[in-house]
């Protein structure tokens, strides 16, 4: 399938990504994952508005990395900057500053190394990892289309961003209690 067709696809809720003409899909995300991203969101969206540092999308949403090859991908959540904010108008046509993955206990859509070397190479700066099990995030930064410096915040310390410097939430704060 070719992205233009893709993209003429009906909407749906569900996760669906098109990985070199392919179709993959999968089935809804767990509860306890869609409680992590929406902590997430809330804590993203508080500190790029207070910083005007750009906006904070939520899967699904079509990320095209690569409309000839046919790579387009729904990370769980992504920031876009300010800068670079023309990305985004009927999808996000390239790569945003910040993709984020919550890490499920159930595979999802394709193996994570796959999609980690997409990032790197179609020019993500940073990827964030949220270990569930053990409440970590993992940041890993890109540079010349590979991993750059790979670091895991535990659970009580402040996750540290190139893309959102000064970002205030551990972890911790971010899993919550419910």
């Amino acid at each position: 399938m070719t992205t233009d067709e893709y993209l003429r696809m009906p909407e749906t809720m569900l996760p669906q990504e098109l990985v070199w003409g392919v179709v993959r899909d999968a089935p809804a995300p767990a509860p306890e994952h869609q409680w992590v991203v929406g902590r997430l969101f809330m804590a993203l969206t508080e500190h790029v508005l207070q910083h005007h540092a750009g906006r904070v999308w939520l899967s699904p949403i079509d990320v095209v990395l690569d409309r000839e090859s046919h790579l387009v991908v729904q990370p769980d959540a992504i920031v876009v900057s300010e800068a670079r904010a023309g990305i985004v108008t009927d999808r996000v046509w390239g790569p945003p500053d910040l993709v984020i993955e919550i890490l499920s206990p159930r595979p999802r859509i394709g193996k994570l190394d796959e999609r980690i070397a997409w990032f790197a190479r179609y020019g993500v700066c940073e990827c964030w990892l949220v270990h569930q099990d053990v409440q970590e995030i993992e940041v890993l930064e890109f540079a010349a289309a590979s991993v750059a410096r790979r670091r895991i915040f535990l659970p009580e310390e402040n996750v540290r961003s190139t893309v959102l410097p000064g970002f205030p939430a551990s972890p911790a704060a971010i899993f919550g209690h419910h």
